[in-house]
């Protein structure tokens, strides 16, 4: 996927020699001399397409507005920046600039940093080397890039993912969507979903949640704003149909586990649902973990309270009902009680709780 560039920096890079105004030409001469190598007329003469007088002019011209040009003669002369000239910042890319207000973001994350008012005037720095196409989307980075502040973990697992190269193309693909306001295309694999299934979707923005990244998006298919794990989107592409930025979304309103509560509501009505009866104090320390407090929490007739989940792989209820302990059943799905019961009939004759079967 192309990334928007500067005309003078894609001449540089390509070695093409369309004709240059004076001002355009002394900036090009400028970058080439960085690095401190001596560059001869000759080289700067074949490369901009131009007489080995109008060179010698163009250095006069920097040399007048205060940039200290060492000149050597000889046949290993030529030119180069004075030692230790600091040159004026570089103009990025747009997705040069995009990679690093994200990395922005995750360093403002941390609750102390190193010279924070620094940082910020660095980003406004980087702001101001954009393209005017994209200066309003990421001006406001934080529109667009969440980071969501690590939470309680009273009970959890399955939560961790290894970066892979899929993993890092269907971050970099939304990416590019969001910042060329292009649709993006791709499977998401939800495990208790089953097959993968294709999603059409207009990226709004990114955050990243517990060593995980998300791509948050509006939904073609179903109008609704989604969430989908990075790590489990496969064939990620980037579409020719665009779509009008959003203004008025914000990543910061998916953040506090807000995008998690949205998806559960929707996974309830999609999905077998998981009940177990547990106490109001099992209820009160599984309401502060950062994934169970989204469950829904019910009243129980009989005494205590029930917590629905949309969710029912063996792997994780189980394990939940193991954790809690006395004072918590698993009323469905019933075949998973027996599973259960078959379970902790074991661990009890392990344990010298239950006699041996003759």
């Amino acid at each position: 996927m192309r990334s928007e560039s500067w005309p003078i920096l894609d001449l540089l890079n390509t070695g093409a020699r369309p004709r240059m105004n004076p001002i355009e030409r002394a900036l090009g001469i400028l970058l080439l001399l960085t690095g401190g190598k001596l560059v001869t007329a000759n080289t700067l003469s074949e490369r901009f397409n131009v007489s080995h007088r109008t060179i010698y002019r163009d250095i006069d011209r920097l040399m007048a507005l205060g940039v200290p040009v060492d000149a050597e003669r000889g046949a290993e002369g030529g030119y180069r920046l004075a030692k230790d000239y600091l040159q004026a910042p570089v103009a990025l890319t747009r997705n040069e600039t995009a990679a690093l207000l994200t990395a922005l973001a995750l360093v403002r994350s941390i609750r102390t940093i190193p010279l924070a008012a620094d940082l910020e005037s660095a980003q406004r720095k980087l702001v101001a080397t954009l393209p005017k196409a994209v200066h309003a989307l990421l001006s406001e980075a934080e529109r667009i890039i969440g980071i969501e502040p690590v939470p309680a973990d009273i009970f959890h697992s399955n939560t961790k993912a290894e970066p892979t190269p899929l993993w890092q193309e269907a971050i970099d693909g939304f990416m590019q969507g969001l910042l060329e306001s292009k649709r993006v295309r791709f499977l998401h694999n939800n495990p208790a979903r089953g097959e993968p299934r294709p999603h059409d979707v207009e990226p709004r923005g990114i955050l990243y949640d517990r060593d995980l990244w998300y791509l948050a998006g509006f939904c073609v298919d179903t109008s609704q704003i989604k969430v989908y794990r990075a790590d489990r989107v496969r064939q990620m592409e980037v579409s020719g149909f665009r779509f009008r930025p959003d203004k008025n979304f914000a990543i910061e309103t998916l953040l506090g586990g807000a995008w998690l509560k949205q998806a559960m509501r929707r996974w309830e009505a999609e999905s077998p649902i998981a009940r177990i009866r547990i106490t109001e104090a099992q209820a009160a320390k599984l309401s502060a973990d950062w994934y169970y407090r989204h469950a829904v929490f019910t009243a129980d007739p009989v005494g205590g309270m029930m917590i629905s989940i949309p969710d029912t792989a063996s792997s994780r209820i189980l394990a939940l009902v193991r954790w809690l302990g006395p004072g918590a059943e698993l009323l469905e799905p019933e075949h998973m009680r027996q599973e259960l019961a078959e379970e902790l009939r074991s661990l009890a004759q392990a344990h010298g709780g239950l006699p041996q079967a003759s």
